[in-house]
Formats: C-alpha cells, sequence, structure tokens
C-alpha cells in the first residue's frame, strides 16, 4: 500500500538512456561514428545500471 508514493528508481536512468541514444543516432546520422560509438557506450553502462537495479528489486 504503502509503494503507491515510492518513486521509481530507474526512472531518471532511462530518461538518461533515452536522450544518450537519440543523440547516439543523431550523430551517426551526421558521420561522426566515433562521437556515436563513444555515446552508445555510454548508453549501455547506463543500460547495465538499469537491469542491475531492476534485478534487485524483483529478488
Amino acid at each position: 500500500m504503502f509503494n503507491l508514493f515510492k518513486s521509481n528508481p530507474t526512472k531518471k536512468l532511462r530518461k538518461q538512456l533515452a536522450k544518450l541514444q537519440a543523440d547516439a543516432m543523431f550523430a551517426s546520422r551526421n558521420g561522426d561514428i566515433r562521437k556515436s560509438s563513444e555515446i552508445s557506450a555510454e548508453a549501455d553502462k547506463i543500460w547495465q545500471e538499469i537491469q542491475r537495479i531492476e534485478g534487485e528489486t524483483k529478488s
């Protein structure tokens, strides 16, 4: 019952992930493959963190 007011711990990370994925796409479209891969690597780290947090909350 009290979980109703508890904030989602991954909400902020998912927002960051979506922004990074969009930035990587735009960098790729502009021909900057190096920047695109750097941004994608950062997005992958955030995705792994989301998966870790969600795994802890389900256990």
